[in-house]
This record gives C-alpha cells, sequence and structure tokens, in this order.
C-alpha cells in the first residue's frame, strides 16, 4: 500500500474513532489497528464523491404585475382574475436535481408556486462512450424545435416566451425519447448539432391516442477564440396530430371571395394534422459600449385546434376540429450598459393564427353551410421594453413594459371591454420581478 496514502487514512480513521469514543475506550489495548479502519474510510470517501456527482440548482421569480383593465387574457404569465388588475405571484419555483455520472444524467426539476406542485422535467440522458456524440434522452424534457424552448427562463431578458411559443408549444416540455447527435468540445464538429424527438404530442399529460409526434432541429453555433464574437442558426420542423373525437374538420377556404370555414367530413378518430417550420438565428459581440445581442425567429405552418383557440391541445375534447395556417416571428435586441449591471431589452413578436383572413374580414357573416371566422383568427403583435439589473451572482431584477396590439375588425363588436375587438383592447402589463438563482 502506499505510504502517503495510508498515513492518510489511517490520520482521517484515528479522527473518526476518537470522535465516536466515549470514556477513553477508544485507547482500550482490545482496539483493532488502524489499518482495519481503512475499509470504512475507504466507503467514506467513496461515497462522498458520489454526493459530488450530484448537483442541486434553481431559482425563484417573485413578481408584480400591473394591467391596464381589469380581467384581461394575458400572455404575460397568465390571465387576470376578475376584477382584478394588479396582482402580486410567484411567476417560478424551481428546484433542480441533477446527477451526472460522465456517461450518464439523470434530471428532475419542480417548480412550486402559489397555484402548486408541478413537474417540470424528469429525464435520462445516456451518451456512447466511444464517439461521445450520440446521446438517448427518455422522459420529460424540452421539445427539440427553436431557440427560445430551451433558452432557460432563469436567464431569458424578458418575463416571458413569444405568444407563438406560448401558443403552439404551451409548457415547453413533453414526453417521450430524443436522439441528439453533436461531437465533444474538443472536437471541430462541436459546432454542429441535430435533435430529434418521437414526442406524445400533449405535454407532459398522460397519452390521449394512439398517434405520436416528431420534432427537431438542425443548429450551427460558432464563439471566436477571443470570446467576443457569437453566432448561431437553426432550423426546424415538427409533424404531428391528434385524434379526432368528432366526424367533423372545418379548414379556410374561399368562397365568393370571402375566406369562411369549411366542413369536411372524417372519420372519427382519424389524425388531425399539426405541422410547423421553424428558422432562427442569434449574434453577439462584446465591444467597448457593452454585450449587445441580436435574436431571432420565424414559424409557419399548419395548426389543428378548436373552433374558439388555436392553442395546441394537451388534453383530448369532444369538439369539431378548425385547421388553421399561421405564422409568427419574434426579434430580440439586448444591449448591455457599458460594464455596468444594467442591460436594457426590447422585444418585438408577432403571431397570425389564421394568415388567410385580415382585419374587417374577420367575423363577416358566413353563407349557409359555411361557418365564420372569429376571435381565434385575431392577429397581435407585442412590443416589450425592459431594463434589467444584476444585483450580484444570485439577484437579477427586471423592470419590463409589454404593449400589446390586437388586430381589429368591426365585425366583431361588443359591449364589454373585454370582448370588443373593433378596437384595440388596453392590455398592457407591467411586470417588476426579482429572482434570486443558486
Amino acid at each position: 500500500m502506499n505510504t502517503k496514502n495510508l498515513i492518510s487514512k489511517s490520520a482521517f480513521a484515528v479522527i473518526l474513532l476518537f470522535s465516536a469514543g466515549t470514556n477513553g475506550t477508544i485507547f482500550s489495548q482490545e482496539k483493532a489497528p488502524i489499518e482495519a479502519e481503512i475499509p470504512l474510510v475507504n466507503q467514506l470517501q467513496s461515497e462522498f464523491n458520489k454526493s459530488k456527482l450530484l448537483k442541486i440548482s434553481g431559482y425563484v421569480q417573485a413578481q408584480y404585475q400591473l394591467a391596464d383593465t381589469a380581467g384581461i387574457s394575458s400572455f404575460a404569465g397568465g390571465n387576470f382574475g376578475k376584477g382584478t388588475n394588479n396582482r402580486f405571484m410567484v411567476r417560478r419555483g424551481r428546484i433542480k436535481l441533477t446527477y451526472d455520472n460522465k456517461f450518464s444524467k439523470a434530471v428532475l426539476q419542480f417548480d412550486m408556486t402559489e397555484k402548486g406542485l408541478g413537474i417540470k422535467d424528469a429525464y435520462v440522458t445516456i451518451t456512447e462512450p466511444w464517439l461521445k456524440t450520440i446521446s438517448l434522452t427518455g422522459g420529460i424534457f424540452d421539445r427539440p424545435f427553436g431557440y427560445e424552448i430551451s433558452y432557460s427562463s432563469s436567464v431569458r431578458e424578458t418575463p416571458e416566451r413569444s405568444r407563438v411559443y406560448q401558443t403552439l408549444f404551451p409548457g415547453e416540455r413533453d414526453l417521450g425519447g430524443k436522439l441528439s447527435f453533436q461531437a465533444p468540445k474538443t472536437s471541430n464538429w462541436n459546432l454542429v448539432k441535430l435533435e430529434v424527438g418521437l414526442l406524445n404530442g400533449n405535454g407532459p399529460n398522460v397519452e390521449t391516442d394512439a398517434y405520436k409526434d416528431i420534432s427537431g432541429r438542425l443548429s450551427v453555433s460558432k464563439t471566436s477564440s477571443s470570446k467576443k464574437f457569437s453566432w448561431g442558426l437553426g432550423s426546424s420542423y415538427y409533424i404531428g396530430g391528434f385524434s379526432a373525437k368528432t366526424d367533423s374538420l372545418y379548414t379556410t377556404k374561399k368562397v365568393n371571395e370571402q375566406s369562411v370555414f369549411v366542413k369536411d367530413s372524417i372519420a372519427h378518430g382519424s389524425k388531425l394534422d399539426r405541422e410547423y417550420i421553424g428558422f432562427d438565428g442569434q449574434v453577439s459581440v462584446n465591444w467597448w459600449l457593452g454585450k449587445t445581442q441580436v435574436r431571432a425567429e420565424y414559424l409557419l405552418g399548419t395548426q389543428t385546434s378548436t373552433e374558439k383557440s388555436s392553442s395546441s391541445l394537451t388534453a383530448a375534447i369532444n369538439a369539431d376540429a378548425y385547421s388553421r395556417n399561421f405564422e409568427g416571428y419574434y426579434v430580440y435586441f439586448i444591449q448591455d450598459i457599458f460594464k455596468t449591471a444594467l442591460q436594457a431589452v426590447v422585444k418585438y413578436d408577432v403571431y397570425d393564427p389564421n394568415i388567410h383572413v385580415a382585419g374587417n374580414t374577420i367575423g363577416l357573416p358566413a353563407p349557409t353551410d359555411y361557418k365564420k371566422t372569429g376571435e381565434a383568427d385575431i392577429k397581435y403583435a407585442t412590443l416589450g421594453i425592459g431594463l434589467n439589473y444584476q444585483w450580484n451572482k444570485h439577484v437579477k431584477i427586471m423592470a419590463y413594459y409589454d404593449m400589446v396590439t390586437n388586430e381589429t375588425t368591426i365585425n366583431s363588436k361588443h359591449d364589454s371591454t373585454l370582448k370588443d375587438l373593433s378596437k384595440d383592447r388596453k392590455d398592457n402589463v407591467f411586470t417588476l420581478r426579482v429572482q434570486y438563482k443558486f
């Protein structure tokens, strides 16, 4: 045995024995030699080494919000309650456990807010040990699509993701399996990453039909050797659907130069398609003015949902399906203010759930045997302006103002301010947030 290791372990064993001894029994001549305690020391060291593989992290986001109008529908952290135009809330209270054993990893992440306790992540990842390039993930994880989904809420410069992402991918996660291909950091090919997932399609919920969705993203990113310039490009594709619960599918078509919903007869249980295509890009420059970042993403495709909403379904419903062609995009501009802890943010995002109708053509009375378009076909644009302050490495303070503009139509006029779409609704939201990250 190595003399140095023996002396070190023997000394550790003496300390343990001394701590455990009482009434001077540690000095008894009947006590076993110190070498006999070496297995105990080895076991303790082994347990200590295992504990270093477990990482516990998380963050808490406490915030106050003020809305223009009480009771508005909102994508800034959820709808406001009836008669309520301001609120305190814990937007996210996350704790994440990661056990990383080189070529295998297990992750559990929980979200704790005033609304209750929920699971965000629960997955296992295994990486092959030869090329260290192919990984298999199974469980609940971020869908492999686009850039904004996997960009953590703890580092995101705005309170929420874009409306188009919240609509198409509510909750960001899904349940399934994923293959990832990316060479090690030491390889010249590390800049390329491909992810392909086979998913239930209705989020981290119990599967409701026999259909599975496929989602994938191919990306290329590079950082200069000086770390002052970086860029990234990506393209994504999603195809899937869910089971029809009725025998009717409505699609947007032109009848007498007017866009209306036309009924198609389908078999009960047939697949109702969803298909998305996405393109994203990012660039970052660190110069004398501070770090400047620009990020953008564009999505288009076919979304099947319901008459009153274009949001992806997370559970089975017994209602007729409505298919729409959509598009959406966002642009971020982020500027660190010199070398200070201040950061200015401007974001503009647009979501058009039905590109075949616009303005006053929405809600026009439909001819006999057809259905008119409505509230779920309204286009929204949001301009957000914010200021972030990094108090220290743990604490970030965010002040952010969302200015929401909806498409208007004279055919959707109501007495209620909350339902009237003949003019721009007063549904802007101010958010003041304090985040602690550990």
